[in-house]
């Protein structure tokens, strides 16, 4: 079978972002000086920054939502985006899942609702039976039925990405931060079943026990090799890719370790941060699929994480791939550490 297309499955969130006049002591009152609603999560990020970088390539989103107005407007933006949304399930027992973050002062806080999102198991997302090549999750350690324990493969999400790789499924993991004991504890058990695994450099420190920045902050490159080759050593298929904001390394099983730096970009010209980490995993996610080589790919994940920073939403500075691919030809790079 010629499998084409991405499955996009795991958190679905909408976020509220409510802008506040003033940062209020316990039990005092602010005012809520605007808001504004924006999907959030993994899947959305992902799937969203794909459809943009490419409307021919089949898209696929997966996942629980409530039967609420907050998931009625998650499967508008999914249709907007030109996303199949056959396998988004509504609940009627949990809302779907949100984020109601404070802003104010130049500071922010995030009161999170897991709702929905922590109903999501292993039979719902069995039903994907599309010719999709990927099936990407995110995130590990934030779906609470997923993350449960599973008395044969040590977690049902492990057993989860087992199956589907049956069905034909390249998997494809990104994970949240969390404590190392409890990383270890969730993620160890899935390693063997992921083909592709992308995280970012405290996700890897906290999975290998390896400190990958050094005591004033910066970088430790040297360390980098043995993160990747730890990662493969406890089960990972094909690929492992860590991104950091400085760039991003990672090999695959039986190719030489790569290391790229990322775009330059000015601190005047950021305008936010969130989802970049989701749009760097959706340029490396695309090449791959396309079967490009792993240092192109984390090219396009440069790409495309720096256009991320140019929007204040998590998918808003989504571009063509043919806009990411002339922004290659001339963009600057920082300086190239050697590992």
């Amino acid at each position: 079978m010629n499998r084409n297309g991405i499955v996009g499955a795991g958190n679905w969130i909408v976020d509220h972002v409510k802008t506040i006049d003033r940062w209020p002591g316990e039990g005092n009152l602010c005012n809520i000086l605007s808001q504004v609603a924006a999907p959030g999560g993994g899947p959305a990020n992902v799937l969203f920054d794909l459809a943009v970088m490419d409307p021919a390539l089949p898209l696929f989103a997966a996942g629980l939502i409530g039967d609420d107005e907050d998931g009625e407007y998650l499967l508008r933006e999914i249709a907007q985006h030109g996303v199949d949304q056959r396998f988004m399930f509504k609940t009627k027992s949990a809302s779907t899942s949100f984020t109601d973050a404070m802003s104010g002062e130049g500071k922010r806080t995030f009161f999170h609702c897991r709702g929905a999102n922590a109903q999501l198991d292993r039979e719902t997302l069995e039903k994907i039976d599309v010719p999709a090549k990927f099936f990407y999750l995110g995130y590990l350690l934030l779906l609470d039925g997923l993350d449960a324990a599973d008395p044969e493969y040590g977690t049902v999400a492990a057993h989860l990405l087992k199956n589907l790789r049956d069905k034909g499924f390249r998997n494809v993991v990104d994970f949240v931060s969390e404590a190392p004991e409890k990383f270890r504890k969730i993620v160890f058990p899935a390693l063997p079943y992921i083909d592709i695994l992308i995280v970012n450099e405290v996700e890897a420190s906290a999975c290998c026990g390896i400190p990958l920045r050094k005591a004033d902050g910066t970088m430790d490159y040297a360390k980098l090799p043995d993160a990747v080759d730890f990662l493969f050593a406890k089960g990972v298929g094909e690929t492992v890719v860590i991104h950091f904001p400085e760039g991003a390394a990672g090999r695959m099983r039986d190719g030489k370790y790569v290391y790229a730096p990322s775009c330059a970009i000015k601190q005047s010209e950021i305008v936010g941060s969130t989802g970049a980490g989701d749009a760097f995993c959706a340029g490396v996610m695309y090449a791959l699929h396309q079967d490009w080589s792993l240092e192109d790919a984390l090219k396009l994940g440069a790409a495309s994480s720096n256009f991320n920073l140019r929007h204040a939403t998590a998918s808003g500075g989504a571009v063509s791939l043919q806009k990411m691919q002339e922004f290659l030809q001339t963009c600057k790079f920082n300086e190239v550490e050697k590992a």
